[in-house]
């Protein structure tokens, strides 16, 4: 009896610690400069993820250079940066289970062409270079992200009151 409960307990506390899982996703300055923003965020609050962090700023060149250092040996490299650092962007950490691939999937492909009908860039993008919209690919990616982005005390830790309609027990 004992081990069942502690078998219940462990799979009830790997259940709640992966609905904490976090990703980044940002409203690129082609969503700001077309109102685009709300559209988005409510695509995430109706899936059921929670928002736990949000700005709206201009990034600098140098912060855009860390975010995307995993492309600097690519030809399009300085082009992007400039292009990010051309208008203002809204960073967001959203929290829940499976969040970082759940999210992947509401953005659609990185090539809108390529992109399903319902997906943010399949319904609101025509061209890669204005794509609306960044999205970690990864944890590990997103971890990084938030990191750049956020410190800890501007992640904020609340519980929506729709928690039990969205997770089960």
């Amino acid at each position: 009896m004992v081990c069942t409960l502690l078998s219940i307990f462990s799979l009830f506390s790997r259940a709640m610690a992966a609905n904490k899982e976090r990703t980044f996703i940002m409203v690129k300055p082609d969503g700001v400069q077309r109102g685009l923003v709300g559209k988005i965020i409510k695509k995430f609050e109706q899936k059921g993820f929670k928002l736990v962090a949000l700005k709206f700023v201009w990034a600098s060149e140098e912060l855009l250079k860390q975010h995307y250092s995993d492309l600097a040996g690519r030809p399009f490299f300085p082009g992007l940066v400039k292009y990010m650092s051309s208008g203002p962007v809204v960073p967001m950490v959203w929290e829940g289970l499976n969040v970082v691939k759940t999210g992947r999937v509401l953005l659609g492909a990185t090539n809108p062409a390529d992109s399903a009908p319902g997906t943010i860039r399949g319904d609101l993008c025509i061209q890669v270079g204005r794509n609306i919209i960044h999205g970690s690919d990864a944890v590990e990616s997103a971890n990084k992200e938030i990191a750049l982005w956020f410190n800890e005390k501007e992640l904020v830790t609340w519980q929506p009151a729709t928690q039990a309609w969205v997770y089960e027990d």
